[in-house]
């Protein structure tokens, strides 16, 4: 047999082999043709490009037998999930169907009675971070997309392992790929102060590994002390998330602390982590709020109705991104968005024009200056769409907003991590909080209003005078930002 043949024959198998494997992928079609024409014009460096880029995990066989682990453990507790599909009777008639929708069958309910903080200057997160680790008495659970060796990354460093050392269990779950600058050093200091450092999702298998480290990040941020006070939202642990950027994180004190602590736990354990209690000291029955100090204590907005929900790339359906298309479909009035990567997938597009054509006042808040070269042509490139149906967009001066919110009505409002782009709601591991109130929506409103003052409104004349060339550039880019 001639090395030519060999060589056609192997391509053909190449060809037949991802044909298969994309007809049985359940995800879109467009996406599976890209995929199939790019395999057919590269065999080789296309089909390891679809392994480790294209592969579509959201089954739930694989998602079952992927956390197995984490539910035999929590499984030997006959409250904890009780607890944690909570109770939506409080939440206004119209949203019970959002909530439901978010709960599904695996996931955490609505808990009502916390105490929520909505924080947008990087200063008091910082400043109410380390005095919250600095109080604790049982136990850090300490998780970040970005973990920075930098001013800030040392001084809560710092104080993870000056608890460490104290007797206090510290567990720092870090992201695989996004960390690359940081040193082993970094970890392993803490490691030797006591602090137990796992790193996101090792597979048993090379081929899995590689590729959960180059395409599956873990992009939650969420910090649970002695399961009462709880963090999470868009900030990272890094000085730019405390001097320079505008972001949203929230501060919560109350029953949701148990959601937060259910998505930690799940992450650690299917990382291969373990605790050293059972799920019931992790998930008490009844929730005893620690003593804020005054100051503090006048920051939050009393008993509300909060449902923290995860979505990752293996679970069956894209929670996170289904909640978007609810939330926009079913606003009356109106619907303000904020988010850094303005990349919409198609189904988050369409419900978007037709709020707007409906006559919901729709408005998307986007930075000015982006983060780097290739997002702000991709998210321009999707100006003109959104303007001929009447969706406002406004860009945010005055430093890079990476806030990633949005509210509705005067009732539903969101904090989290996940951003308006295929990464986030296809492909990255997020979590998003959404609060059932009408006090919470106003001050998410007025926050809009705020960055508002600092915002310029796009017109279509303001986009009108672009080239072909630069129009077709954005369109490109378009093409490979969500991935990014």
């Amino acid at each position: 047999m001639s090395f030519s043949l060999i060589i056609t024959l192997l391509l053909v198998l190449v060809i037949v082999g991802a044909f298969v494997i994309l007809l049985s992928d359940e995800g879109d079609g467009g996406r599976k043709l890209l995929w199939l024409i790019t395999i057919i014009l590269l065999p080789f460096a296309g089909l390891v490009l679809y392994l480790i880029f294209g592969l579509n995990f959201r089954n739930r066989r694989y998602f079952e037998h992927k956390h197995k682990p984490f539910a035999d453990w929590i499984s030997k507790s006959s409250r904890a999930w009780r607890i944690l599909r909570g109770d939506d009777s409080g939440v206004e008639q119209r949203f019970r169907s959002f909530a439901r929708l978010l709960k599904g069958k695996l996931l955490p309910g609505v808990s009502g009675g916390n105490d929520v903080e909505i924080i947008t200057e990087g200063p008091r997160k910082l400043e109410a971070l380390l005095e919250d680790i600095e109080n604790a008495t049982e136990y850090i659970h300490f998780q970040y997309y970005l973990f920075g060796d930098d001013v800030s990354g040392r001084a809560v460093k710092e104080a993870l392992m000056r608890k460490a050392s104290q007797g206090i269990k510290v567990r720092l779950l870090h992201e695989n790929v996004a960390n690359y600058d940081t040193k082993r050093s970094f970890y392993n200091q803490m490691r030797k102060s006591g602090v137990e450092v796992v790193r996101t999702y090792n597979p048993k298998f090379r081929l899995l590994r590689l590729i959960t480290r180059l395409n599956y990040r873990n992009h939650r941020k969420i910090v649970i002390i002695d399961g009462r006070i709880g963090y999470t939202g868009g900030m990272n642990i890094k000085d730019r998330y405390f001097t320079k950027w505008r972001d949203t994180h929230l501060r919560i004190i109350g029953p949701a602390v148990s959601q937060l602590q259910y998505i930690f736990l799940d992450s650690w354990i299917t990382s291969g982590g373990m605790p050293d209690k059972e799920p019931d000291y992790y998930f008490p029955e009844e929730f005893h709020k620690p003593q804020d100090s005054e100051k503090a204590a006048r920051r939050m907005l009393k008993d509300k109705l909060v449902q923290v929900t995860p979505d990752e790339p293996d679970t069956q359906y894209p929670v996170i991104e289904l909640g978007y298309i609810w939330a926009i479909t079913n606003a009356k009035d109106y619907i303000w968005l904020q988010t850094p990567y303005f990349i919409p997938p198609p189904s988050v597009l369409a419900a978007l024009k037709a709020a707007a054509l409906s006559g919901v006042d729709v408005r998307v808040m986007v930075p000015q200056e982006s983060e780097n070269f290739f997002i702000g042509p991709a998210v321009r490139s999707y100006y003109k769409e959104c303007l001929a149906v009447g969706i406002r967009i406004y860009e945010r001066g005055g430093g890079f907003i990476h806030s990633k919110t949005f509210v509705v009505d005067d009732y539903l409002s969101s904090v989290g991590s996940a951003n308006i782009d295929n990464r986030s709601l296809n492909i990255n591991y997020e979590v998003n909080t959404y609060l059932y109130d009408k006090e919470a929506a106003l001050e998410s409103k007025a926050i809009f209003l705020k960055d508002l003052k600092l915002s310029t409104e796009i017109l279509p004349k303001d986009i009108s005078h672009l080239s072909f060339g630069r129009r077709f550039g954005q369109k490109v880019i378009r093409l490979f930002a969500s991935q990014l």
